[in-house]
C-alpha cells in the first residue's frame, strides 16, 4: 500500500470483521458496532492503491473488498457516523469527505475551509455536526446536513493532533502541538477547559465510553515523556493517574472493554514497538508486547473482547490477541 492510502473494512457474512487503513496509523471504529475498525498506516505497501485512497478491508482475511476514491492527497484521520455506515475522511488536500460503506464510491459531501492538512475529524453523538481541525490553528464546525460550516475557531500555535467527540456530551476533546488538551464546547464554539500544560507534545485523546474519563498520550524520547494521562471530564477536571513505561513517543491509546479483564484497563502504543495493557486506575503495567521489526507504533483500536488491532510503519496490521492466565498476556497472532 502506498503512503497515504487508507484502508477500511466492512463485515463480511461470516461475522465480525472489519477494519480501515490510513495515511498516519490511525484506528477508528464504527459506533454502532465494535466489529467495525478504522486503521490509518503509512509506508506498507500492499498492491496498486492510489494516493488519497480509501480501500475497505476485511481485518481477518486482508482481502480488499471496497475502494473509496476522491482525495488528491494523502488520507490522515478517518470518523464514523454513530449508528450508520457513512465516514468520513481527512487529508492533507485540506478537504474532509463523507462515504457511504455500502453506496457509491464517490463521496457523499466535501467540506473545504481549512487552509492546511486536516489533521482531526471527530462526529457528534447524534450525526448532525462534524468537527474538524488542522494545522492552520483553527477548529470548524459543520451541519452534517448541509455541508456548511456554521462556526469557526483558532487560537495561536494550536497545531491540533487530534480530535474525538466526547460521548453523550456536546465536548470536543483536541490535542494539541503547543503541549495542551482542550475541551471545546460545541455550543459556540468556545473553550470551556484547558488541562494544564504538559512538558511535551500530545499526539493523542480518546474519551471513555461513558464521558467520564479521557486519555491524553505524549510525545518524547528515551523515556523522558512518552506517557498517556488519565483525565477526569467530570467537575474537577483533574489529572487522576499516568502511564508511564514506553521510551518513545506514545501514538494512541484506548480503554479496554471491561469484559476484557476483571478490572478497567487501557492500553496504549508507542514508536517503541511496544503495546501495553495498564490497570487503569493503580497505573500498574499489566502486559507488554514488543512488536519488534514493525517499526513506530502508531494506532491501536479494540477488535472484539479479545482482540486488539494496532497499526505499525513497516509491517501495517498487527491483529493481537488478549489471554487470560495468572495475569493477561498479549501476543501477536496475525500481520498483513
Amino acid at each position: 500500500m502506498s503512503a497515504g492510502s487508507a484502508l477500511l473494512l466492512p463485515p463480511l457474512a461470516a461475522g465480525p470483521s472489519s477494519l480501515w487503513r490510513l495515511g498516519s496509523g490511525y484506528l477508528n471504529s464504527f459506533p454502532k458496532d465494535k466489529h467495525y475498525k478504522a486503521l490509518n498506516t503509512a509506508v506498507h505497501q500492499e498492491g496498486p492503491i492510489g494516493l488519497g485512497t480509501v480501500v475497505a478491508y476485511n481485518w481477518k482475511t486482508g482481502n480488499v473488498v471496497k475502494r473509496f476514491k476522491g482525495h488528491e492527497r494523502e488520507v490522515t484521520k478517518v470518523s464514523c457516523v454513530h449508528k450508520s455506515d457513512q465516514f468520513f475522511s481527512a487529508s492533507r488536500d485540506r478537504t474532509v469527505m463523507m462515504w457511504d460503506l455500502h453506496g457509491s464510491v464517490q463521496p457523499r459531501q466535501h467540506f473545504s475551509g481549512h487552509a492546511m492538512v486536516v489533521t482531526g475529524v471527530a462526529v457528534s453523538p447524534d450525526s448532525s455536526q462534524l468537527c474538524t481541525g488542522s494545522r492552520d490553528n483553527s477548529l470548524l464546525l459543520w451541519d452534517v446536513g448541509t455541508g456548511q460550516c456554521v462556526e469557526r475557531a483558532a487560537v495561536s500555535r494550536n497545531l491540533v493532533t487530534h480530535l474525538c467527540w466526547v460521548p453523550r456530551e456536546p465536548y470536543v476533546l483536541q490535542t494539541s502541538e503547543d503541549k495542551t488538551i482542550r475541551l471545546w464546547d460545541s455550543r459556540g464554539l468556545q473553550v470551556a477547559h484547558q488541562f494544564p500544560t504538559k512538558q511535551h507534545i500530545q499526539t493523542y485523546c480518546e474519551a471513555s465510553e461513558d464521558g467520564h474519563m479521557c486519555i491524553s498520550c505524549s510525545s518524547g524520547f528515551g523515556g523522558e515523556g512518552c506517557e498517556a494521562t488519565l483525565w477526569d471530564l467530570r467537575q474537577t477536571r483533574n489529572r487522576i493517574r499516568e502511564y508511564k513505561g514506553h521510551f518513545q513517543t506514545v501514538a494512541s491509546c484506548v480503554f479496554l472493554p471491561r469484559a476484557l479483564a476483571l478490572m478497567p484497563v487501557v492500553a496504549t502504543s508507542s514508536h517503541d514497538c511496544r503495546v501495553k495493557i495498564w490497570n487503569r486506575d493503580t497505573g500498574a503495567c499489566l502486559s507488554t508486547l514488543s512488536l519488534d521489526g514493525s517499526g513506530p507504533l502508531t494506532s491501536l483500536a479494540v477488535g472484539d473482547t479479545r482482540s486488539l488491532l494496532c497499526a505499525s510503519f513497516s509491517r501495517g496490521i498487527h491483529l493481537l490477541r488478549v489471554d487470560h492466565g495468572p495475569g493477561l498476556e498479549l501476543r501477536e497472532v496475525a500481520a498483513f
